[in-house]
This record gives structure tokens, C-alpha cells and sequence, in this order.
């Protein structure tokens, strides 16, 4: 992986230590070489991580006369494939990268490039004759790129992390009302806003193009989630485990050491398995674990692991916040609420030590429908459909309305939250399980100020804008598709890249190789979810793969301490920088406090609300101008 930076001014030349800036800023992603091309009015950076051809893949990249350029974050996991069917078509090659193969590949197909590709990647072509940029971005959105179209006297910039746009002479970096109040909701900023007013996200699978004649973007994939009829069970498992080993031998290309990440659940475990079955050697893989037992996993990490005579390293941690939180907020160099990039960091640390690359089991639950909230979601939805819809508007949703609210018991207990959901739409519903602060919890938090500043923005509204979409589709489907644009890329994929990339180092997920992503979208809601069991089939492939105990236990996820944590060491910093610190622009002190002594006197788990709030104060004391 790397950073990628540009620039494209209005008028004269581009000034090359403006672009060497930027890319300072974006050192960690690439620190074993840089590179700058400037032509005129375009301005082009590279920080490089060497992993493919370590000695003649360096960039900016030209083709053979010179007409175009490329910087590019990724890889390419096909590239011999298109190298060989360029070779045909007559291009000549100069190295052995899958840069090169970009290239040759954009002067064959221009603007379809993206649609040959499977891997991971954002990218800009820069066509000296057309004066003409092109940027694209991979179809799940696992590789970051942000832009602006405002920022005086340039036509456009991008670069992989915001800070590098922040460098910038003239960035406006006022607060986007819009894109903060996403955040409080769902604890990620959604694309394609950023958190400031003045850039944007690329969104995944997407490109766009900056001529003379203005600026284009197009989407040119989508993620299919159509079921198709007469798919047998046994059928697709196959093509599951065939793309499976493919896809993960794939993703084991490399001129440097690799590993797995290996958390002791299916995912990843099934990728440790894949790996092993392809290598002469043992896999290396790596895991974390906690003092408190019950949210640690070792034991069924060190299972897979013994099973295939893994080179198996583990750390316990008792998280130094001293140390944690400025390399959190440095690294999300957006607000970012989902508490499990610390863990995140520990692991891609202790990782980077050893290996290079690593394998990630990311994605699986998103295209097998592994979260219980999908199960929860369609057992809802089949009370819903049971009720007529006066009755539910009326008695249900009066019912909700008056039953206590129990947040610390588990959600078979937590009647209020079924009743609520019964009396709503789906989307509404999902809305609900998905949110942090919503509605009259989000209006309660936030200053009057800043509430006028909305005008009326709910996201809510957007939320229910993504459900219209893909209405047409049955309510698993539906739910997996919103996921795939938003959650996906604006969490899940935003922390394994910023938490792995904070060491330079790679994270490969093999279960989102669009191919699966495709099969699995195809595939009947009854493969994916069995009651209140997820990825059925998925467990089902790797049933042999992995030890039973592994199979059988329930999903527990990436999960931390946190409500003893903000009980005890994060509670001076939580009345440092929450209680006493400057949020109050934005935030309602009153009922910040109100919530903190509710958590600490026992009386409610106000953990996601409290964790969202400090990672705001930490991220505004660093990156937020007055």
C-alpha cells in the first residue's frame, strides 16, 4: 500500500514542494521510497510501501512516450492475468508491477479501467495530452481517497487522508454540520461527505475525470443483492470454497514477509486455513487478547493456529491510553467512534514487527450476513408483517413508548427496543440498531447553535434515502446493501486501513473479493441467516477447515472493556477533554454530564455515547480549527 497525493491549479504552474507537502503528511502509508511528477498546471506524489517488484516499482509511473502518468494505492490481485492479455495486445512492459499493468491498461480502455480490476485500489491518471485527471476508486471502497474541487486557485486536489489536504494553503477546514451529525449517529463520518465542509470522498466504485469541460462522476459497479431462483445449497458451496482458495491465494502475492490476522472466530480463521492449504511454509499469524476474560479470544485463535502448525505470536494488552488515543486521533484523522480500531492498533503493531502483509477476515459478515442484527432484522420484520400496520402505529409503537428501558441487558430482554422497531418500517427499524444518537437523543446533544445549523438536516432522512434505493429487494437484501454503503466503507474498511497503515503495513481481506461479493448477493436469504445464526453457508464451507468449538460459538467480535474503561482510566480524560474541554460550540454540556453520571453511578451503559463524545473532543483538539 501507499499514499497518493496531486494537485491541478487554475492558473501557471504547479509548485512541487506544495505536492512534497502533502505527501509528508502521508509519510507512514509509504516509507520506503517517494516520488513527484509535475507537468504544467498537474502536480503529481508518491510515498511508496514496496511490496511487488521491490526494485523497479517506484512512481509517479509513465507509460512508454510519456503521455501518461499514474500514482496509485493498492493492488492489483489479476495483474498477470491483464499483463498477459496486454502482452497480446502488443504493449510492451519495462517491470514487473501491477502499476505498469494500470497503465497499459488505461490506454487501452480509458475510463473502464476500474472494471477490469480485482483488488484493492485508488488511483489518478494524469493524460498530459487532454490535461485530463482520472480517479478511481475500487469497488468496496477498502482503499481511502479524498478531494476538493474549492480550495482557491486549485481546479482539483485529492490525496489518500485528509491531512494531506489540510496542508494546503487556503483549505477552508470549517466543519461540515451535516457530516457531524452522521457522525454522532453512526460514529464514522458517511461518505461521501468528510468532516469538513471543503473536501469530499471518492465513493467506492466510482470514478470521476477533471477536464477543460468540467467534472464527471460516475459509479461503474454495483453490488448485485438480487436472489436468484433455483441456486442449489450444495451448488453454490462449491463456488464458495473455489472462490475462497482463489481468492486467498491471490492476496498471497508478495516480495515481502506475510501473515494472517487471526481473532479466533470463523472469518479469519477460515482465511488462516486457505492460506495454510496454499503455502509450503507455516503461516504466520498474530493475535491479541485481553486481561478481562470474557472479552478475550485467544484460546480459539491458539486452536486454529495449533490445527495447521501455525508460527502463531499473541500479545495480551492492558491498553496504555497515554499512548493509544494521540496515535488514534492522529491516524483517523476523521472523528471515528468505533472503539475496536484500539485493539486495531495493538494488532497491526505487533504485526508489523514480524511480517509486511497480513490477511484479514474482513468482510464476510457483511457479504454472508454474519451480524446478528441481520437475524434480529428479519424476525422483526416477519412480526411486523403479522400486525396491521393501524394496530402497530398504535398499540405497539404506545407500548414502546411506555416500557422501561433496560440498554444493559441483552436485546432478548430488551422488550422497548423490539416494540419500537415492531411499530416501524424497516429502514427505520435498522436505523434504530445502527445509531449511536438519533432523533431526540441527538437533538438533546447537540448545541442549540448547532442544531440551527442543520436546518432541519435529519439522518434519519438520509438513512431512509438508502432504503428507498433498494426497496425492491427482499429485507435481508436490503439491509446488506445499505451496509455496503455505509457501514462498510465508512467503518470497517476505514479501520483496517488507518490502523494498519499506522505501522506501513498492508491489510488484504480476501472476502471481499467481488467475486464472492457477487455469488453471495445472489444468493436466497434462507443460505445466509438459519434463526438467529448468520453466514450459514459460509460456516457450512469451512465446517472441515476449522476446529467445531471455533464453528459453534457465537460471533463475538472485535469487542473492548470500554464501559469499565470510562469508568475508571478513561474517566480523567473523559472530564479533561468532554466535561471541562471545548466542545460546547457543538455539543450540550448539560446533557454530556447528564449521561456521564448516569454511566458512572451504574444507572445506565451510555458507552457508544460516551466513547463517540471523547474521540470528538480528542479529534477537535487536534484537527479542528477555530
Amino acid at each position: 500500500m501507499c499514499g497518493i497525493a496531486g494537485v491541478i491549479v487554475r492558473e501557471g504552474a504547479a509548485d512541487r514542494e506544495m505536492v512534497v507537502r502533502m505527501c509528508g503528511r502521508l509519510a507512514h502509508r509509504g516509507p520506503d521510497a517517494s516520488g513527484y511528477h509535475l507537468d504544467g498546471e498537474c502536480a503529481l506524489g508518491h510515498r511508496r510501501l514496496a511490496i511487488i517488484d521491490l526494485v523497479t516499482g517506484d512512481q509517479p509511473m509513465t507509460n512508454e512516450d510519456g503521455a501518461l502518468w499514474v500514482v496509485f494505492n493498492g493492488e492489483i490481485y489479476n495483474y498477470r492475468e491483464l499483463r498477459e492479455a496486454l502482452t497480446r495486445a502488443g504493449h510492451r512492459f519495462r517491470t514487473g508491477s501491477d502499476t505498469e499493468v494500470l497503465l497499459h491498461l488505461f490506454e487501452e480502455h480509458g475510463e473502464k479501467t476500474p472494471e477490469f480490476l480485482n483488488g484493492m485500489f485508488a488511483f489518478a491518471v494524469w493524460d498530459a495530452r487532454r490535461r485530463s485527471l482520472f480517479l478511481a476508486r475500487d469497488r468496496y471502497g477498502k482503499k481511502p481517497l479524498y478531494y476538493s474541487l474549492s480550495v482557491p486557485g486549485f481546479r482539483i486536489v485529492f490525496a489518500s487522508e485528509l491531512k494531506a489536504l489540510r496542508s494546503l494553503p487556503g483549505f477552508d477546514a470549517r466543519i461540515d454540520p451535516e457530516a457531524l451529525a452522521g457522525y454522532l449517529s453512526f460514529g464514522y463520518t458517511p461518505d461521501p461527505k468528510a468532516i469538513f465542509q471543503n473536501a469530499h470522498k471518492l465513493p467506492p466504485a466510482h470514478w470521476l475525470v477533471s477536464d477543460s469541460q468540467g467534472v464527471r462522476l460516475r459509479r461503474y459497479w454495483t453490488p448485485p443483492y438480487e436472489p436468484v431462483e433455483g441456486i442449489r445449497w450444495e451448488e453454490a458451496a462449491e463456488e464458495i470454497r473455489a472462490l475462497s482458495s482463489d481468492a486467498v491465494k491471490r492476496r498471497m502475492i508478495s516480495d515481502v514477509p506475510l501473515g494472517a490476522f487471526l481473532s479466533g472466530g470463523v472469518d479469519s480463521g477460515a482465511v488462516t486455513a486457505y492460506m495454510s492449504r496454499a503455502s509450503a511454509n507455516a503461516v504466520r499469524t498474530f493475535s491479541i487478547g485481553f486481561t478481562s476474560k470474557e472479552y478475550d479470544e485467544l484460546e480459539y485463535a491458539r486452536l486454529v493456529a495449533r490445527r495447521y502448525g501455525a508460527l502463531h505470536h499473541e500479545e495480551v494488552v492492558t491498553p496504555d491510553f497515554a499512548e493509544v488515543m494521540p496515535a488514534l486521533v492522529e491516524h483517523f484523522d476523521e472523528p471515528f467512534a468505533d472503539n475496536s480500531a484500539i485493539p486495531m492498533l495493538y494488532l497491526a503493531r505487533m504485526t508489523r514487527r514480524h511480517v509486511t502483509v497480513a490477511l484479514s477476515g474482513d468482510g464476510a459478515d457483511e457479504l454472508f450476513a454474519g451480524y446478528r442484527r441481520y437475524a434480529w432484522g428479519l424476525i422483526e420484520d416477519r412480526l411486523r408483517r403479522r400486525f396491521p400496520e393501524w394496530f402497530r402505529s398504535t398499540v405497539v409503537r404506545a407500548a414502546g413508548r411506555l416500557w422501561p428501558k433496560f440498554d444493559y441487558l441483552p436485546r432478548v430482554f430488551r422488550a422497548k427496543a423490539t416494540l419500537v422497531n415492531l411499530s416501524s418500517p424497516l429502514a427505520d427499524a435498522y436505523f434504530q440498531s445502527m445509531t449511536i444518537f438519533r432523533d431526540g437523543d441527538l437533538d438533546a446533544i447537540l448545541a442549540p447553535e448547532f442544531r440551527t445549523a442543520l436546518a432541519g438536516y435529519s439522518t434519519r432522512e438520509w438513512f431512509r434515502e438508502r432504503f428507498a434505493r433498494v426497496a425492491h429487494l427482499p429485507p435481508l437484501q436490503q439491509m446488506q446493501a445499505v451496509d455496503a454503503e455505509t457501514w462498510l466503507p465508512g467503518d470497517i474498511l476505514v479501520k483496517a486501513d488507518r490502523a494498519t497503515m499506522a505501522y506501513s503495513l498492508e491489510s488484504r481481506s480476501p472476502w471481499l473479493d467481488y467475486r464472492l461479493g457477487e455469488l453471495a448477493g445472489k444468493l436466497p436469504a434462507h443460505f445466509k441467516v438459519n434463526g438467529l445464526t448468520g453466514k450459514a453457508i459460509f460456516k457450512h464451507t469451512v465446517r472441515d477447515l476449522l476446529p467445531q468449538p471455533v464453528i459453534d460459538r457465537r460471533k463475538m467480535g472485535f469487542v473492548v472493556p470500554m464501559p469499565l474503561w470510562l469508568r475508571t482510566a478513561l474517566k480523567p480524560a473523559f472530564e479533561e477533554h468532554v466535561l471541562d474541554g471545548d466542545l460546547r460550540e457543538w455539543i450540550n454540556a448539560a446533557e454530556a454530564r447528564r449521561l456521564w453520571s448516569e454511566h458512572q453511578s451504574g444507572l445506565a451503559n451510555h458507552e457508544r455515547k460516551l466513547w463517540a463524545l471523547l474521540a470528538l473532543a480528542l479529534w477537535k483538539a487536534r484537527w479542528a480549527r477555530a
